[in-house]
């Protein structure tokens, strides 16, 4: 039991100008040319037609819109580039509060991190340590 070879078509440039140019020309249709020419694929001349030929074959979608659906559509595009930039502005307080944290651990020996996770009461800032003695 042999399996069977799938055939794979490919198609040189000339050929495929050849196609474009009887279609641009109006001999043939799009469909026509599959058929008559035995190409396989409901896209693969258009996408020959975006590649080499002019634009001007293919369908163009145009968008209908009421004026309130385009005041809709630029209102949460500005929204989106608002909470864009408070992401933004969110990451970076994030790491400025990271840096300080490993700051007071290289300089001051606390490790922030640890104490809040262990949430112990008997680890306070440096300043209120010192603010007690100053009490004293």
């Amino acid at each position: 039991m042999l399996k069977e070879q799938k055939l794979i078509k490919r198609y040189s440039i000339s050929f495929k100008q050849k196609v474009i140019e009887e279609i641009e020309s109006g001999k043939l249709t799009i469909p026509g040319a599959r058929k008559l020419y035995d190409i396989g694929g409901v896209t693969t001349i258009p996408k020959w037609i975006k590649k080499l030929g002019k634009l001007h074959l293919l369908n163009k979608v145009i968008r209908i819109e009421l004026k309130d659906e385009v005041s809709r559509v630029t209102q949460l595009e500005k929204e989106k580039r608002e909470l864009e930039s408070a992401l933004a502005q969110a990451h970076l307080k994030l790491i400025a509060y990271e840096s300080l944290i490993d700051i007071a651990r290289e300089d001051l020996g606390i490790d922030l991190k640890k104490n809040l996770k262990s949430g112990s009461s008997n680890s306070q800032p440096v300043g209120a340590k010192e603010s007690e003695r100053k009490k004293r």
